[in-house]
């Protein structure tokens, strides 16, 4: 009879940790998943294009290959947009989807209306910081303007970027359309936005940078 409840007590000790080694193995991938959420303008937005030929739809068939049904893509790009009107939108947007990436794709617009880039700079930086408070990683994607508007305005423009990624210590790929910008045939008829052809270099531009976020 001692015997027994000895059997008895050594069984109890040891169900705790088999319900627990249970219960992770239960788990479905799902619970592991992670959201990605991309912040950006026309470029990211699929100006000119089907949504399905875009770079952030290529993006989650690629992680759908890697990552078997553990991450989801959430595009929150509008064509048009600009630093500012991300910033206004960009609180809703972090409760709502909880993102754990946030890519930012931001900036041209604003250098195009020839906005000041003291004004580019604090607004990328209140975008990244809201980012960075939600918990989520920040992914920046550089851009660069048109030489027609002076060298003293092109290059503080691109070095919002660079100093930026310092810092606030973030991932950056320095020229979102490297490989793009200046090649016709991978251009619309506006020789502004990408051509469907051009998605898939984008989503290689940045891919090694999404990846390693998560």
């Amino acid at each position: 009879m001692q015997i027994k409840k000895s059997l008895n007590f050594k069984m109890m000790k040891k169900l705790p940790h088999c319900l627990f080694f249970s219960t992770i193995c239960l788990l479905p991938i799902s619970s592991f998943a992670k959201t990605i959420m991309i912040v950006g303008d026309s470029l990211s937005a699929g100006y000119g294009i089907t949504p399905q030929q875009g770079w952030v739809n290529l993006l989650q068939l690629r992680l759908n290959q890697d990552f078997p049904k553990q991450h989801k893509v959430i595009n929150a790009s509008v064509s048009g947009e600009t630093t500012s009107g991300a910033l206004a939108r960009l609180p809703k947007l972090l409760q709502t989807h909880k993102p754990n990436v946030v890519v930012i794709e931001l900036g041209g617009n604003d250098g195009l209306r020839g906005q000041p880039p003291q004004m580019i700079q604090k607004n990328l930086a209140q975008l990244i910081q809201q980012s960075q408070k939600s918990k989520a990683t920040v992914v920046l994607l550089g851009m660069k303007i048109p030489p027609n508007y002076g060298t003293a305005y092109s290059t503080a423009f691109e070095n919002n970027y660079k100093v930026l990624s310092q810092q606030y210590k973030v991932k950056i790929y320095p020229f979102f359309m490297n490989g793009i910008a200046g090649h016709p045939n991978l251009m619309q008829k506006d020789l502004i936005h990408p051509n469907a052809t051009a998605q898939k270099i984008l989503l290689n531009n940045v891919y090694p940078l999404i990846k390693g976020a998560l």
